[in-house]
């Protein structure tokens, strides 16, 4: 009889755990944006969504929205622990609402992991239209499948690395769809290439087989990437890009398209945007030394122009503090500026 007591307290305590945590489910959306990339990536794109406990309990309720994007190599898989990976973003969801650190919302994370590793969430003929992808298609059918609170006000958009990039790219170009913003170590928002090493551009140029891509390493593959979205070239297969260099010298006008694209040299043409946002939020960390100096100089050009931000730098490298970071910053930030029921 005791055993059968325990047995009973140790279910009806691990189903009271239950109803204090998020689930979460992957699901596929058929994306008209990214159909007929020139790479043949699937237009169908896998999306994980997480529901916070009251989805369940409360039947009639609605909750507002943050999309993340995560970085260059990940997936939303990885994100979220369906894989073992540096950070389970379910764990750290569910460990913020127990710790009183984030209200209830949904929380929606695309797989931009495309035949680059990466999509840059920039649009292109080469690889799809991301943007659209995004802002567009995925909020709608969000928005049609899901109890949310439909609108911007209840929309916010964060994300870490290459996601820290697609943020402040898709939040300065979209601000009716998404009213605060959030970058963790954002990449690529500046460089140029005056010069390149003899060496590393006839490793990038030795790549010429659809099939050599996984193999390659991650600077090569960066590379790729960034030529994909920003340089694009449909009469130039397999992989319909121009490079910045050939034989070791810089191509002036490619290496142009793609610095085009870098953040801080266009962030001035999207000021009035900007200012739509109710909310603006970054960090990086010290360690972190080239995206916390180029985090730097946007929080210092959005001063400039007396934009309400918030901005911080801490001790840490790119990834080693990223989760406490959204469950400490991210997640109070989104929860104080969105608009809840």
């Amino acid at each position: 009889m005791k055993i059968a007591s325990l047995l009973f307290l140790l279910l009806l305590s691990a189903s009271v755990i239950n109803a204090q945590n998020g689930t979460k489910e992957r699901i596929s959306i058929y994306s008209h944006a990214i159909e007929g990339n020139l790479v043949n990536d699937p237009a169908e794109r896998e999306v994980t969504v997480y529901l916070p406990p009251a989805y369940r309990s409360e039947p009639t309720k609605r909750f507002p929205v943050l999309y993340m994007l995560h970085g260059f190599t990940d997936n939303d898989s990885q994100w979220f622990g369906w894989e073992d990976h540096w950070i389970n973003l379910h764990e750290v969801l569910d460990a913020a609402l127990a710790e009183g650190q984030s209200k209830e919302m949904i929380v929606v994370m695309p797989n931009a992991y495309n035949r680059f590793r990466g999509s840059m969430y920039s649009n292109s003929a080469t690889i799809g239209d991301w943007e659209t992808f995004v802002a567009k298609e995925l909020v709608n059918y969000i928005d049609a499948h899901y109890r949310t609170i439909p609108g911007s006000a209840s929309r916010g958009l964060a994300g870490h690395s290459m996601g820290g990039y697609g943020t402040i790219r898709l939040g300065m170009k979209y601000p009716e769809v998404w009213s605060a913003i959030y970058l963790l170590s954002p990449c690529c928002m500046e460089g140029t290439m005056s010069s390149v090493n003899a060496e590393f551009s006839k490793s990038v140029e030795a790549v010429t087989k659809v099939d050599e891509l996984e193999k390659v390493g991650f600077g090569v593959i960066a590379t790729l990437a960034s030529a994909a979205a920003w340089a694009p070239n449909p009469n130039n297969p397999p992989f319909y890009l121009d490079l910045p260099f050939a034989d070791g010298e810089v191509r002036p006008e490619i290496a142009a398209k793609i610095s085009a694209n870098r953040t801080l040299y266009v962030v001035d043409q999207y000021i009035s945007n900007l200012k739509k946002l109710t909310a603006i939020g970054m960090d990086a960390g010290l360690q972190d030394r080239g995206i916390s100096a180029s985090t730097k100089k946007l929080h210092e050009v959005l001063e400039s122009y007396n934009i309400e931000h918030q901005y911080e730098s801490y001790e840490g490298d790119h990834l080693n503090r990223i989760a406490e970071r959204i469950s400490t910053k991210v997640l109070p930030f989104f929860s104080e500026y969105l608009k809840f029921e």
